[in-house]
């Protein structure tokens, strides 16, 4: 063997080493900065959007019911939350009723506030280019225990209907307490199911979404 094929074998060696080195480095350099899927401490973790805390549920962005208050909102203009201190300060209507429950026969005197009062000044949202848009509307009443009833506009309003549905603020002379909230009054009804106790949500909307999603 010549000194120059020597020197020419020593040089390729050289050169497959260098490489060698380079491409290790490389892989090291890029596990670091990027991390696998078996390192959960290099790998970077996705960040949330910064709404996300906000927008993940429509709850999310609603403030807690305190005992004693009633949340009024759905498919409305202008929700609110009453209380039993402000449903005293609003015109009062009695009611005589008897009724069924679970303890028996009932026999009670009722005073509160027409929940359609309290209702329409939530501005409920019917089609006003349907005819009679608002007897497409519901009502859920929401009480102590989850406790949920449901009604029909038409049962509420009195352009439809003569019942007088209450929040009820006090039974038979003595007031409910402020924590416990009113309790929903309804006359019409043989047994007591919707007499909803510790009310703290009224929702109103529509039965369109249901109904044409169903077709």
């Amino acid at each position: 063997m010549t000194q120059d094929e020597d020197r020419r074998i020593r040089a390729g060696r050289a050169a497959r080493r260098a490489a060698h080195v380079c491409a290790a480095a490389a892989t090291a350099l890029l596990i670091t900065s990027c991390g696998t899927a078996d390192d959960p401490q290099g790998a970077a973790a996705p960040s949330a959007p910064a709404s996300a805390s906000a927008s993940a549920s429509p709850k999310a962005s609603l403030a807690p019911i305190k005992p004693g208050e009633v949340r009024i909102a759905g498919e409305v203009d202008k929700p609110y939350t009453i209380t039993l201190a402000d449903l005293r300060k609003l015109p009062q209507a009695e009611a005589s009723v008897e009724f069924i429950s679970a303890k028996g026969d009932q026999k009670h005197t009722y005073q509160g506030v027409l929940l359609h009062e309290v209702l329409k000044a939530a501005q409920p949202r019917f089609d006003p280019s349907k005819k009679n848009g608002q007897l497409r509307g519901v009502v859920a009443a929401t009480g102590g225990g989850d406790y949920r009833a449901v009604f029909a506009w038409a049962e509420i309003d009195p352009g439809f209907a003569k019942s007088q549905i209450l929040l009820a603020v006090s039974e038979d002379g003595t007031a409910f307490e402020d924590s416990a909230g009113p309790r929903l009054v309804v006359p019409q009804d043989t047994r007591g199911g919707r007499y909803v106790s510790e009310l703290n949500q009224l929702w109103v909307g529509t039965v369109d979404p249901v109904v044409d999603g169903a077709r």
